[in-house]
């Protein structure tokens, strides 16, 4: 394997363009190569044009850049393991009431799995992406370790807990050490075309945001099936919601509940198709569970340690103590309440220096 070779993922954005530019200037013998992973015609919700991530735009972007740098540039289709794992995964999720993190499922299945299968066949030691994370060897413990970027405003770990020794093994993130300002102005040096393109905010394939949207055109039949059900409020049935896919846990607008006050999604049931709703502390809570775990900077945790969890992307990591460890689950305990701990999205766990020990799905209370 070649291990100057390096396979960069490049979206057509600001931060995969300075990752490939960086990796060159380096000496690496870069490929790019961008993923087309959905297609506007399948998934819908962009008004005007295909836009994102696989858009013509982004390629066209991306083979520009790699043009400038005299980079071999390649689009490759994945939209067939992409539409098996990530979207699909997505669509079940909901139809359950939970809330999935599309994101992690691509990370690992995709933006890896099959990065490196490509890397492989073309004799590419790794592969790098524009995200804000850093990859480090640790002699003592024999581990890759993922630690949180310079810039903590746009670090990334909590979306890539789910990466094996394996990928992380054959990972560069050219970014880690920088802040987005200074990867913007790199870009401008650098004469790129995305320097000043803005960041994507929205779920790559649901352009709009709007996943009621995505889930009544993609899965027609299925929605059409869905019942209504009874809101119940500290046991009283305060109206009917339209669906258990269209909730997620401390959502409050759209309810259409009069209640006199603000009211927000406590918990979703899926069996019995009842959404129980609460006041704004109900949703406090301290324990989480997760299964689906991966431990990453770490062979393992031990129950009384002290961790610091994020239950969402743009949490805050606050401090926990572990109550269970085991392969297939972690239970935790904030020491101070956390707001809507929410089924389907992940929890990741850190140590003080910011390294990711662990993550895993967050599964619903049992009690």
């Amino acid at each position: 394997m070649n291990n100057k070779r390096v396979i960069v993922a490049m979206s057509g954005g600001v931060d995969s363009s300075v990752a490939a530019a960086l990796l060159h200037k380096q000496g690496y013998e870069v490929i790019g190569i961008t993923m087309k992973t959905w297609g506007f015609m399948e998934v819908g919700g962009a008004p005007k044009h295909e836009s994102g991530c696989c858009s013509l735009d982004a390629i066209y972007d991306a083979k520009n850049v790699a043009s400038a740098f005299g980079i071999p540039h390649y689009t490759v289709d994945f939209t067939k393991a992409f539409e098996e794992t990530v979207i699909n995964d997505f669509v079940d999720e909901y139809l359950s009431g939970r809330t999935p993190n599309p994101c992690v499922v691509c990370n690992r299945k995709i933006k890896w799995e099959e990065l490196l299968k490509k890397a492989d066949s073309l004799d590419a030691q790794y592969v790098a992406t524009g995200h804000y994370a850093t990859v480090e060897y640790n002699p003592g413990t024999n581990r890759y370790t993922l630690k949180r970027s310079s810039d903590p405003k746009k670090d990334q770990t909590y979306a890539l807990w789910g990466l094996t020794q394996e990928s992380l093994s054959r990972t560069i993130f050219p970014l880690g050490g920088y802040t987005k300002e200074e990867v913007r102005k790199m870009a401008q040096e650098f004469n790129l075309k995305t320097a000043a393109k803005p960041d994507s905010q929205e779920i790559c394939f649901v352009a709009d945001d709007n996943y009621e949207r995505f889930l009544r055109e993609r899965i027609p039949d299925v929605i059409n099936e869905v019942k209504e059900g009874e809101f119940i409020y500290h046991g009283k049935t305060v109206g009917k919601h339209h669906g258990i896919p269209f909730y997620t846990v401390g959502q409050r607008r759209g309810l259409g509940v009069a209640a006199g006050k603000p009211v927000y999604v406590k918990n979703i049931d899926n069996i019995t198709n009842v959404v129980e709703l609460g006041d704004k502390e109900e949703l406090l809570e301290s324990v989480c569970s997760a299964n689906e775990i991966n431990f990453v900077s770490t062979n393992g945790l031990r129950k009384g340690d002290i961790v610091f969890c994020k239950i969402r992307y743009n949490d805050k990591a606050d401090a926990a103590e572990i109550v269970e460890s085991a392969n297939d689950k972690i239970e935790i305990r904030f020491l101070e309440p956390k707001n809507a701990i929410t089924p389907g999205q992940s929890l990741v766990l850190y140590d003080e220096q910011g390294y990711v020990l662990a993550g895993g799905i967050i599964q619903k209370k049992t009690d």
